[in-house]
């Protein structure tokens, strides 16, 4: 493994980027040809993983995108651009078939081979990258970055360093697996696995006698369905567990998805840390609900079994906590259930557990270590991102960090939706450059969210830490 490199031989960049999902892929295309006085943008961006994959594990036969094709990396910001999925489209000579396919809601896989052909043709893409640390270099007012080259089989290959004036983290979300369920998650032989990994034991779960998926979202949903159409008809033995009080369908009434706009995450920044916190639980059913489509598809499926006498094996039942979960006789796990509205409690004994608990965003500050002296942050030790998704810092550090997907503490609901990808991206830039290289609209909603206008809630920047900073 060779060593880094002397920290004064690199060239600064503008902007680096920390992971390579879809919302730093969004920067990434935004950020290609953006002017930076007088040169291009000087960017750069690392992923630890060997190639672009969205969430590989849920690119079920036939589940489509909640959001339009428009929610790509760029059209929002930038229809012209060559990034566009129509220009995918058209790359591949797919243009008329899709336009006779009406589709405005694309499957996932689809998603997925578009966001794989950009990065196919995207320059600055660094994959088998990891970041190890972040600094800010007093002397030299750059971020100093330090990463691991990874060869093919995800073992360390190089060190390096590079230097840059802002940073762009979109290290995503992971999944959330309760705690008493990790020990059966990593036990051999107990088929107990998030849904993010559910095409990789498709067949495995299959086998198993009796399945358990638990969670009431859209990936719940999703797998029950293609459980149940796998299935023989009169031996489904299926149980789908929500805490929900309903299976319940998600807000996707046109003014609803207004709260999917920039005018509402502006609204919703303005608003005191207090409220917000308040609020978030409440909108579960903007972003955590089922889509109407695939609500009638489980209940179509369900009712043809019906057809013939009988009912299917299947058992669907709301407002149950699992309390706790253990394994029985080595390989089958028992659930202690609660249900709320009853006030009471039951056991359920099954082969295998499908997780659908969703996705929790991942901590910085393993990765922002060396910068947590600078950061400010708010009641509950969240940092504080300003209405620019900026982290606020300690004033004597004069580069930016910016977040993707991390704000849902200050933005709202719509910070994980692709529909504000290429909006936020296109903000990043325009506060990046000064240059407003994006013009983005004053207005994006009908709905008027407040009674009176309300600013920027921007923390104030304070310099009580200097001295322990300038110790870094």
């Amino acid at each position: 493994m060779t060593d880094l490199p002397a920290p004064d031989t690199d060239q600064p960049h503008d902007l680096i980027g920390i992971g390579i999902g879809p919302f730093n892929l969004s920067l990434a295309a935004l950020a290609h040809g953006v002017p930076a006085n007088p040169q291009p943008l000087n960017a750069a961006f690392y992923e630890q993983r060997p190639a672009f994959h969205w969430h590989p594990g849920l690119l079920i036969d036939g589940a489509s995108l909640q959001v339009p094709f428009l929610a790509d990396l760029v059209t929002l910001a930038d229809p012209a651009s060559p990034w566009t999925f129509l220009n995918y489209l058209r790359s591949r000579d797919r243009l008329f078939p899709f336009y006779f396919a009406e589709r405005f809601h694309i499957q996932r896989a689809e998603y997925d081979a578009y966001c794989r052909w950009v990065t196919d043709q995207l320059p600055g893409l660094h994959f088998s990258h990891q970041v190890d640390a972040v600094r800010w270099n007093n002397q030299r007012e750059l971020f100093e970055i330090d990463f691991t080259q990874l060869d093919s089989d995800g073992e360390a290959e190089a060190l390096g360093r590079a230097h840059t004036r802002n940073i762009a983290l979109g290290i995503g979300t992971e999944p959330h697996i309760p705690e008493f369920f990790k020990p059966l998650t990593e036990a051999e032989n107990v088929p107990v696995i998030h849904s993010a990994d559910y095409l990789h034991h498709r067949q495995e779960l299959l086998q198993a006698p009796h399945i358990t998926v638990i969670g009431s979202g859209q990936s719940g949903a999703e797998i029950f369905l293609d459980l149940l159409r796998a299935r023989p008809q009169g031996h489904e033995n299926l149980h789908w567990l929500a805490r929900t009080q309903a299976f319940a369908p998600m807000e996707y009434s046109k003014l609803g998805l207004e709260h999917f706009t920039p005018d509402y995450s502006r609204y919703f920044h303005a608003l005191p840390e207090a409220v917000r916190d308040e609020l978030v639980p409440h909108q579960w059913q903007l972003h955590k609900g089922i889509d109407a489509d695939t609500i009638a598809a489980i209940h179509d499926e369900l009712y043809r079994r019906t057809l013939h006498g009988g009912w299917p094996d299947t058992t669907l039942t709301p407002g149950v906590s699992v309390r706790t979960a253990g394994r029985v006789a080595n390989t089958r796990i028992e659930l202690h259930l609660e249900h709320t509205q009853q006030n009471t409690r039951s056991r359920l004994t099954t082969d295998a557990v499908v997780l659908a608990t969703g996705y929790r965003e991942r901590s910085l500050d393993r990765i922002l270590t060396g910068l947590d002296p600078y950061m400010r942050r708010d009641a509950s030790e969240r940092p504080r991102i300003d209405d620019r998704f900026r982290l606020v810092l300690d004033p004597t550090v004069t580069g930016n960090v910016y977040v993707q997907n991390a704000e849902r503490h200050t933005h709202g609901v719509g910070a994980p939706d692709l529909g504000l990808a290429a909006w936020r991206s296109a903000t990043i830039l325009n506060n990046l450059t000064g240059t407003n290289p994006y013009p983005l609209p004053e207005r994006t909603a009908f709905t008027t969210f407040g009674l009176t206008p309300q600013g920027p809630h921007l923390p104030t920047r304070t310099p009580d830490l200097i001295p322990l900073a300038r110790n870094i």
